[in-house]
């Protein structure tokens, strides 16, 4: 059994430790935000918070989480930051597709979390790597600018 905290709730998951904490999300615990996108690491569309800090779940076993907080998108949305980011999203109508959008918004809440007002190259920096097929990055950096503001006016 691995106990963590997920989303402020004590869980525990009867999976293999080296199980990687996507599948132990979709599969086992039924949060299906977080998605699968290449399975490598390189696209982004995994990202959750472990320890607040954005990781990709498709490489990390949930044996790293063990003892941990880890936060999806569900468990986000439920935060103040998360409210903020989400609600710049939708005021800067960002998603097209919108399957990036779970990993954006993560990554973008860990580097608001980090740095309240960020400057364009810790945008940059936080943001390379999370893919968006219909690319909608300066929509993103408009959004993340925004969420920074408290929210769209």
């Amino acid at each position: 059994m691995i106990s963590f905290n997920l989303n402020g709730t004590q869980t525990q998951v009867d999976a293999d430790p080296n199980t990687p904490l996507l599948w132990v999300l979709r599969d086992h615990l039924q949060l299906t935000g977080t998605k699968y996108g290449c399975g490598i690491a390189q696209c982004g569309a995994c990202t959750v918070h472990l320890d607040g800090r954005a990781i990709r779940s498709c490489v990390t076993p949930v044996s790293m989480a063990s003892g941990r907080q880890v936060t999806t998108i569900e468990g986000l949305s439920e935060t103040p930051l998360g409210k903020t980011v989400q609600s710049a999203w939708q005021e800067v109508d960002v998603p097209q597709c919108g399957y990036c959008q779970s990993g954006q918004i993560m990554a973008a809440a860990a580097l608001l979390n980090e740095h309240p007002h960020p400057g364009e190259s810790q945008i940059s920096a936080a943001m390379d790597g999370i893919l968006c097929r219909c690319g909608t990055y300066n929509r993103i950096r408009t959004a993340i600018q925004a969420a920074a503001k408290g929210g769209v006016k």
